[in-house]
Formats: structure tokens, C-alpha cells, sequence
């Protein structure tokens, strides 16, 4: 399975991450439905909820370091696992503090499996593949978290919360270890590279210096940011302006379907512009249309906009994994790709305390115009960004090795949707 040719181990990688990605989706709303039932206020929400994205963060760079001395395939059944089995233990919990202990099981599991994941792609892609592999791979993600919330919304609701949100949980798990069926033969065993580069492991502080990774990573945090504050935010501006439930949710599913429909023309537009460029462009136009977000328009120029926005961040995700995975020094791939999940994590949880503290002050549409500024921010920094990553000449992956110099690619985001509650409010954290 040398680089550049049979592409199955990708399909099965993608149907997989859709597999986990839908169960994950589908659990985060009905842990936060379950957690009401048990008696939580929206205080202990919001701890449960934030126990999933914290809590991995102290497994994430060992998880790189192990993953860039070995195989990377290993951390995908494993990661199934633990999402499957905090779901269904999420669901059958009677405390709280045990389901707030399974919700983090639960973000551990998604995390290795990301970590996994991602850094198989960009081993096994030729370096002109890698936009265009992150790009389909993140097609997964997005499908999954398109449908998991409609799916847990199906299930959730009538007298017995406690019940229904129990049930969700337990169809979630079952779910989620279907993605075990989809994991033969992902990754080429030849690929490894299992001897340390010269010189010793690169120093975390080494890989963050490395130009390219911190625009990498501020990338990606916005484009999470602005994905995660507007399945938040878009329902109460809904209902300040006097706009119905399920438009808001037709409104936040064109978002999530302009993503989709992005990274399946992603190449076309890297060929056409190139990586920072393409980056810029999209990061501006975002920021803009965040901003006007915030400007009251009718129903159907709002539906244009999220539209239009939807398109633009599903650019951003991708391409900063290429972006990171290209510039960071050779041997130190997936600890960068891990530093750029930690880096989302506590974007997911400081953006949303950020937006409520603006909201209170300044209104519920002024958070879209703190989104504009940061994509704006990043939209900067992107037109700095290199068009190949800045490698060490040590140890370079079988994919570099096998190809050659080629132009650089990147790849990456995951767009969510969801109901228009904010228990949807972080749910796309690849």
C-alpha cells in the first residue's frame, strides 16, 4: 500500500471516523439531556460537558510522542472502545459524578482516535495528497456530526427524559462500535517509522517555534470557535429576532452541508490558489460574513450567509492539518497534530465562556462580531503561512520518501450541526 496508490484504506478510514463521529455527536446532546434528568442545573452541565474536553488534554502530546515512534493504527480500536463504552456507560450512570466520569472516558476515546487517525493520513499521503486525503477524511467527521444530533433528537424527548436520553446514549455506543468493522488493513505496516530521528525527540517548544504550526493551530481554533458559537449562539439570535426552531435548524444544516460540499472541491480550489492564498481568502470572507451574522437581515439573506460561511470554514480545518503536519519538524508530525487538538480543546472551552461573557455585555450578536475579529486575526497570519512545510532532512515519513518534493497540500475541519439547544455546543473537536 505505497503512498499515491490504493486509496481503500482512506474509504474504510472515513466510513469509520463517520461511525464515531455520528456516535460522539449523538451523545454530547443526550449527556446533557441526561444529566437535567438526573438533576443537574446548568452549572453541572456545564462541568460534565467540559470534563469531555479537558480531560484528554493531559493524554494528548504522550499519545503524539508514542504515535510518532510507532504504529499508528493501534490508537483506532482503542479510541472506538472508549467511545463506545463512555456512551453506553453515560447512559446507564445514576450520579452525576459517574456520568461526568464517562463523558470524559468518552472524549479520551475520540481523541485517540483523531490522533490515530489523522496522523495515518499524513503518513500514508504522498505530500501533493495530503490536502486532498485530510479533505475527504474530514468528510467523515462532518457527515457524523450532521447526523448524530438529528439522530439523538429522534430519540430524546416525551415525559421520560431520563429514559430516552438513557436510550439515545446506548443506541450512540452500539453505533460507535460498528466503526470496529471498518478498521482492517488502514495502515501499511512498512510506513512505520519506528527508529527516534537523529538527535533525540524534537522538545514541545521546538515544534510550536516551527514556522508555520502556530498559524496552523490559530487557524484551526477559529474556524472551531466560529463553528461552535454559532450552533450555540444562532438559536438565541433566532429568538431575539423572532425566527422558528426548525428554520434555525434548516439554517445551521445549510451551514454544515456548504462544509461538506466544500471539501469534496477542495483540490480544484488548492490548484487555483494554493494553500495560503486559499486560506486567507476564506478566513476574510468568514470573518465578514460572521460580522454581518450580527447585522438583522431577513430570513433568506441569513440562509445565503451561513451558507456562504459554511463553504468558507470548511476550507479552514483541512488545510491547517496540512499546514501543521508539513511545517513541523521531521519525527515530531503527530505530536504537532496533537498539539493542535489540545490547542482546539481549550478553544472550545474558553470561545463559548468568551461569548457569554460578550453577549451579556453587549448584546447575543456581538459574540459573531468577536468571531469576525479572530477570524480576521487568522486570516492575517494564514498569508504568512509556507506553502511547504519547513522540514528537518533526518527522518522523513515512507510517504515523503516514496514521492519526493512535491507542492505541499493540507486539510482538516468538521463541521457540526445540531439542535438548537446548546447542549450541541462542542461537538466538532478534529
Amino acid at each position: 500500500m505505497a503512498p499515491g496508490g490504493n486509496h481503500g484504506w482512506l474509504l474504510r478510514l472515513v466510513v469509520a471516523f463517520g461511525l464515531a463521529q455520528g456516535a460522539v455527536s449523538m451523545a454530547r446532546p443526550a449527556v446533557s439531556y441526561r444529566a437535567l434528568a438526573l438533576g443537574a442545573d446548568e452549572r453541572a452541565v456545564g462541568v460534565i460537558a467540559g470534563v469531555y474536553a479537558l480531560l484528554p488534554l493531559f493524554a494528548a502530546v504522550p499519545l503524539g510522542r508514542r504515535t510518532d515512534h510507532g504504529r499508528c493504527a493501534p490508537l483506532l480500536p482503542v479510541g472506538v472502545v472508549l467511545v463506545s463504552a463512555g456512551c453506553a456507560l453515560s447512559g446507564l450512570a445514576g450520579s452525576l459524578w459517574t456520568t461526568a466520569v464517562w463523558s470524559g472516558v468518552m472524549g479520551l476515546g475520540h481523541l485517540s482516535f483523531v490522533i490515530g487517525a489523522q496522523s495515518l493520513v499524513a503518513r500514508q499521503s504522498a505530500p501533493h495528497e495530503q490536502d486532498r486525503n485530510f479533505g475527504h477524511f474530514t468528510i467523515g467527521a462532518s457527515l457524523g456530526q450532521l447526523v448524530g444530533p438529528i439522530a439523538a433528537g429522534a430519540l430524546i424527548g416525551g415525559p421520560d427524559m431520563a429514559g430516552s436520553s438513557a436510550l439515545a446514549l446506548v443506541v450512540a455506543g452500539a453505533g460507535g462500535a460498528l466503526a470496529l468493522t471498518s478498521l482492517w488493513r488502514v495502515e501499511d505496516r512498512t510506513a512505520v517509522n519506528s527508529a527516534p530521528p537523529k538527535g533525540g525527540r524534537v522538545p514541545v517548544g521546538g515544534i510550536l517555534r516551527a514556522r508555520g504550526v502556530p498559524a496552523g493551530m490559530l487557524v484551526s481554533l477559529s474556524v472551531l470557535s466560529a463553528t461552535d458559537i454559532l450552533t450555540a449562539y444562532l438559536p438565541v439570535v433566532g429568538e431575539h429576532r423572532g425566527i422558528a426552531p426548525a428554520v434555525v435548524g434548516v439554517l445551521l444544516s445549510l451551514r454544515a452541508g456548504a462544509t461538506i460540499a466544500c471539501r469534496l472541491v477542495l483540490t480544484p480550489l488548492l490548484r487555483l490558489l494554493g494553500r495560503p492564498a486559499l486560506l486567507t481568502v476564506t478566513c476574510f470572507l468568514a470573518a465578514l460574513l460572521c460580522a454581518g451574522v450580527a447585522v438583522p437581515a431577513p430570513v433568506w439573506a441569513l440562509g445565503v450567509m451561513l451558507t456562504v460561511l459554511g463553504f468558507c470554514l470548511g476550507v479552514g480545518q483541512p488545510l491547517s492539518m496540512t499546514t501543521v503536519v508539513q511545517a513541523a519538524p521531521a519525527g515530531a508530525r503527530s505530536t504537532a497534530l496533537a498539539l493542535r487538538l489540545t490547542g482546539n480543546r481549550l478553544g472550545q472551552v474558553a470561545a463559548p465562556a468568551a461569548a457569554g461573557l460578550v453577549a451579556g455585555v453587549a448584546g447575543v450578536a456581538a459574540p459573531f462580531v468577536m468571531l469576525g475579529a479572530l477570524l480576521l486575526l487568522s486570516s492575517a497570519v494564514a498569508v504568512r503561512s509556507p506553502e511547504g512545510g519547513e522540514r528537518s532532512p533526518e527522518a522523513g515519513s515512507v510517504a515523503d520518501q516514496k514521492a519526493g518534493p512535491a507542492a505541499g497540500t493540507e486539510a482538516d475541519p468538521a463541521a457540526e450541526t445540531g439542535r438548537t439547544g446548546p447542549a450541541l455546543r462542542r461537538t466538532s473537536d478534529i
